[in-house]
Order: structure tokens, then sequence, then C-alpha cells
């Protein structure tokens, strides 16, 4: 027989059952914490939308260096003003609940620099920085600029410092692993278009122009047959070449001059080499004037001081002054001048009588027009 006490159901011997009070206290509790279940639910989910609409979106360039942790990424994020909560964003990254909740996908951060914006959702952040898609610039290095000049548009560009580019430019791993004939990779960092990602090593970004030199270098047989110590005289050559043509059908011609003064032991004469020392070297501003005392600078570059090659290239030149100086044509040309400046056309003389008589003209023809 069961009787009714207060404090729930007892059976016929007085032993409590069930307490009703219990289980309403248990239900109640349940749906206390039910409730708070889905509130947090909708709060985490709602801290993981995008932090503004698509009208005030704004988009920042944020850089995830090699080992970046998750934490500070989102610190990051949340600093730029590009998520609402940085902790929600945390929880999503490292636990799977929360990361369904806020419907995306695992991260994996990728290093690089990518462009977000706080039009995104936590899931579209976590697919961008997991995708590999980073931002890339582009920059076109145009034949005969020197490894500072290279240097500063690598900086001004956000791709590297231009002083770990310089320093690399120099580094002797660098220069063996390619079984290179020189203190620098100055003239091997081939002049082209590339697509660097903005906080690249100075080093992969020099690895990448070397690698580009010597695939250009393969690609034509009479420069591919070259055994590396001839390929840095070549290059030598080359790189004072293309700092002197200014119509390529002229390069083989001013390759020839040159050959011919080395082989006759006559100084090259050329005034790249003395804006090399002033720029290179010495680090001073490009002169507007090349003067008598500046041909005097006691210096292995000096071509008016020295009958030789410079001991390294002056310049990092293209491939129609490296065929240049690879195959130049047999002439007897001693000597050339600027003619023409429109044009960029030089005369051409095989003595010295014939190299000043075409000054005089070039004198009083610029006269005449003024």
């Amino acid at each position: 027989m069961r009787t009714k006490k207060s404090g729930g159901v007892r059976d016929k011997r007085g032993i409590r059952l069930f307490d009703t009070k219990g289980r309403r206290n248990f239900f109640a509790a349940l749906c206390a914490f039910v409730f708070v279940f889905f509130a947090a639910s909708l709060f985490f989910i709602y801290e993981t939308r995008p932090a503004s609409s698509a009208e005030k979106a704004i988009t920042e360039r944020i850089e995830v260096p090699e080992g970046m942790t998750v934490k500070k990424f989102a610190r990051t994020l949340k600093e730029k003003k590009l998520i609402k909560n940085k902790n929600a964003f945390y929880l999503a990254a490292r636990y799977s609940f929360f990361r369904f909740l806020a419907g995306g996908a695992k991260l994996k951060l990728e290093s690089g620099v990518y462009r977000i914006s706080s039009g995104m959702s936590v899931a579209d952040i976590f697919a961008l920085a997991s995708s590999g898609k980073k931002e890339y610039v582009h920059i076109a290095f145009p034949e005969g600029l020197t490894i500072s000049k290279i240097a500063e548009r690598l900086e001004k560009a956000g791709i590297c410092s231009a002083s770990d580019f310089k320093a690399s430019a120099k580094d002797g791993e660098l220069i063996k692993k390619y079984d290179i004939r020189s203190s620098t990779l100055e003239g091997y960092l081939f002049p082209d278009t590339y697509f660097f990602t903005p906080g690249m090593a100075s080093s992969s970004v020099i690895d990448m122009m070397v690698k580009n030199f010597f695939e250009h270098i393969r690609a034509n047989p009479t420069l591919a047959s070259l055994p590396p110590d001839e390929l840095q005289t070549t290059l030598v050559l080359a790189s004072i070449v293309e700092r002197e043509y200014r119509v390529a059908d002229e390069a083989p011609l001013i390759a020839s001059v040159f050959k011919n003064r080395i082989a006759k032991n006559i100084g090259l004469y050329s005034c790249a080499t003395i804006e090399y020392i002033i720029t290179e070297i010495q680090n001073k501003a490009h002169p507007d004037v090349i003067t008598y005392d500046d041909l005097k600078i006691d210096s292995p570059y000096n071509t008016y001081k020295w009958a030789a090659l410079p001991p390294t290239p002056i310049s990092n030149p293209g491939m129609i002054a490296l065929e240049a100086a690879a195959d130049a044509p047999k002439t007897n040309y001693y000597y050339f001048r600027l003619i023409d400046e429109k044009t960029g056309r030089h005369a051409f003389s095989d003595s010295f009588g014939e190299h000043i008589k075409e000054g005089v003209r070039y004198t009083t023809k610029k006269a005449a027009e003024n």
C-alpha cells in the first residue's frame, strides 16, 4: 500500500520513490541550461558574423608571417576592426563545435599577405587564410638597374627591406649555390616582371631572380655553353653594354668596340663605369655630368684609368646586351659616340681622328638646331 506524504511518493515501507519537488527543480534547471545554451550559441553566432555591413566595410592588408599563432592572428584582426570578437574567432578555430556554429571549415593558417574585409564572416576569413590565395605584388625591373636600385623598389613595394636585399646579394652561400664566380650577385638578377608576396624573405626574392637569369642563359646555346668563369667575364661586359646602348641593333657593335679595345690593352673609357663608382661605391647622387676629376678616381671599376674589365658587373643586363657580349661581330671599330639624342644612334669609328671628326659634326649640327 502506498501512502502519500510530503516530500514525494513512498512505498508501503516508507521508502521515497521519487521526489516531485526534485523533479521540478531538475526540469527547471534543464530548461535554464537549454535557454542559456541556445542564448550563448546565438550570441556566439552573432559574434562570428561580419563586423560591418558590405556598404560600410573596410579592407586591410594583413600579413601572416611564418609561424604566426591563431591567437595573434585574431588579435591583429580585432585591432584592425575586421572581426567582432577575437575570443569567438579563437574558439571557432580551436574547437569543432564552435567552428560548426560559425559555419566554417577548419582554419589552416598559411603565411602570406591577405586582403581581409570587415564585411567578411569568420568562416570567410578561415577560408581565405587557409586557401593560400595570397596577395601578390608585381614589379617590373627594367634592364640596367643595379642591386641598390632594385632594393629601393622592393622596399617601396613592401616586399623586403633594402638593407636585407643588399646583404643577401652578397651572401656567400647563395653565390656558391649557383657556382657564380663573383663576390656579388650584381649582374645575375635578371630584369623582368616578377610577382612577389609582401614580406618575402630577401633571400627568396634573390633566388627567384637568379633562377630566372639561368633559365634565360640555358635557353641561349652560346651563353649556355660558357663555363662559369667565361660567363662571368661575358656578364661584366654585357653589364657595360647595357648601360651604353640605346638602340638594340647597336648593342653588338658597342660590344665589338669594347672587345677590340680589350684585345689591344686599351681602356674601355666607359662613362657608365664612372657612374657606377659614384653611385654604388661612393654612395653619392647620380652625377649630372662626369668631370675630369671623376675620371681620375682610383678604382678598379674606372675604365679610364685601367685597361681591363671591372672586377664585377656594373648593372643587371637583359638578353640584348648578354647576346651582344657573347657573340659580338668582328669589326675594326675602337670608338663610338652619340650623334642623335632623339633616336639614340651612335657613330662608330676605327680611328681616333675619325672619332674627333664625328664629335665636331655632332656639335656643329646641335648648334645649328639651336
